[in-house]
């Protein structure tokens, strides 16, 4: 039986089990509902969850194991010249032991009486039902992938059989547990609390394995190359080394790709604040309802565009724009026909990275705007200000924390963009203040580094994990220090 229908006739039972939770303990009522701890839908509740939730955890958890035991079971089997090879063989051949087990599982009846008389070669059949296998075929690989389809099945079969035999123990221990004075609620909102607690710490736990993944990458870099070399180095010429060698070849410093990354922000934050600020003004102080409803959602439009379109946007349009538009002033006013601004550059990136933010810059502001008090604006209306006047005056200096905190999360959204940059100012890692010329960010290393067969032995690659660490250090620092501002100087009104 399959995974799927396992699932649905689990979640069948969880609804007989929701029926009769309620029907029993109604009727064990004997007709007054007062005389029961819970209402009778959490007695329904309690039996549903009892019937499904530890039949559904089995069942997850056997899919999730059971793949690696039954791989582990077939390689055994394998000969002894197989099994001796170094570990990076092993991954491959199991995939291609895995690969003829699909081809022979989508044989016919026919195809694999041919297939076992050796009047066809396996290949052939497999072609015939899509299934290609990178390789030669090894003789000992049909034997192992047939070893393999049999251990599936019979997991398949057990799975089943303990899955469904532990939902219908859950929904007959909870249907006698049924009573006027079990405390039903108390036991499913125990439950819910749990379920709770397990999503939110979902993203916590999440956060810790990302950081301890790339801490132990990055401690192999630092082996090889000083942290001093690396965090203030500036030159950036890693030379990719060949798979294998370990030698710590070029050199790696950080300076050039910080100030990149901090270069284009700035002129993407110089573009996005004010744009995006004096729409939410205008959005939440002057403009009607009817036209609020209207402007506010087809700004956030922009925000749903993937980057990569807003990279071809500065490949195709944005910044042959300025290309152009420096060569025409260059003949005005030198007279000489050659662009001072190239198509790829710091300004383009910025440019085009800042309309991205825009939509993220105006929606925060605006919800902080609008969530400063009427009170306020009443009473500086009253006293004779102007509706311009009590914007700078009042609204603005009352909104100012959480702006200032809306605009530092767009800045640490800024700072991790990757596509944009890679279309928009090229992968030159090189220091420079003048915004017309090509640099770097630091995401865009990282993909360079990732991007190709390599290992991850060498400092060549390693690297990326101290970049990715780096930067998530420096975003971090910028949510929490935009908290704090929000906190320290937030406003509470009644």
């Amino acid at each position: 039986m399959s995974t799927a229908t396992t699932i649905l006739i689990v979640l069948c039972l969880g609804l007989v089990g929701y029926l009769a939770g309620r029907f029993r303990s109604v009727k064990l009522s004997s007709g007054t509902p007062q005389s029961l701890h819970s209402r009778p839908g959490y007695y329904g509740w309690f039996v549903a969850i009892c019937a499904t939730m530890p039949a559904l955890l089995l069942l997850t958890a056997w899919v999730s194991i059971s793949p690696a035991i039954i791989d582990n079971r077939v390689f055994d089997t394998l000969p002894d010249a197989v099994q001796t090879l170094p570990d990076s063989d092993h991954a491959l051949q199991m995939s291609k032991v895995n690969a003829v087990a699909q081809g022979l599982s989508r044989l016919t009846a026919e195809q694999r009486q041919s297939f076992e008389s050796g009047s066809e070669d396996l290949r052939e059949l497999m072609a015939q039902t899509g299934v290609a296998v990178a390789g030669d075929i090894e003789s000992y690989m049909p034997a192992a992938a047939t070893l393999l389809l049999e251990q599936r099945a019979a997991s398949a079969n057990y799975r089943t059989l303990l899955v469904l035999v532990l939902a219908v123990a859950g929904f007959c221990y909870a249907w006698i547990q049924v009573g006027p004075q079990m405390r039903a609620r108390n036991r499913v909102e125990a439950v819910v609390l749990g379920m709770l607690i397990i999503a939110s710490s979902i993203a916590i736990l999440t956060t810790v394995g990302i950081v301890l993944s790339m801490i132990s990458e990055t401690w192999r870099f630092f082996s090889s190359v000083p942290p001093m070399e690396f965090f203030f180095g500036t030159v950036w010429d890693p030379r990719f080394a060949a798979a294998g060698d370990t030698d710590s070849v070029g050199q790696f410093g950080l300076v050039p790709l910080l100030a990149g990354t901090l270069y284009i922000a700035l002129v993407a934050m110089v573009v996005a604040v004010p744009i995006g600020l004096y729409a939410a003004i205008f959005m939440s102080e002057y403009a009607s309802p009817r036209l609020r409803s209207v402007a506010k959602p087809l700004l956030e439009v922009l925000a749903g565009i993937p980057t990569i379109v807003y990279g071809f946007f500065a490949l195709v349009t944005v910044g042959p724009f300025l290309r152009d538009i420096s060569a025409q002033i260059n003949g005005l006013v030198l007279g000489e026909v050659s662009s001072f601004i190239q198509a790829q550059s710091v300004l383009t990136a910025g440019v085009v990275m800042g309309i991205m933010l825009i939509p993220f810059v105006s929606s925060l502001s605006d919800d902080i705007i609008t969530a400063v008090p009427r009170s306020l604006r009443d009473g500086s209306l009253g006293l004779g200000a102007t509706q311009s006047e009590t914007v700078r005056r009042v609204i603005i200096p009352a909104a100012l924390p959480g702006i200032v905190g809306a605009l530092l999360l767009t800045g640490s959204r800024a700072i991790g963009e990757t596509m944009i940059v890679v279309l928009a100012a090229g992968v030159a890692a090189r220091l420079s203040i003048n915004p017309f010329e090509p640099m770097t960010t630091v995401t865009v290393k990282i993909v360079n580094q990732l991007t190709g067969d390599l290992e991850f032995t060498s400092p060549q690659t390693l690297v990326a994990f101290a970049l990715g660490l780096t930067l998530f250090f420096i975003t971090l620092g910028l949510n929490v220090y935009a908290l704090y501002i929000v906190r320290k100087y937030r406003e509470e009104y009644e």
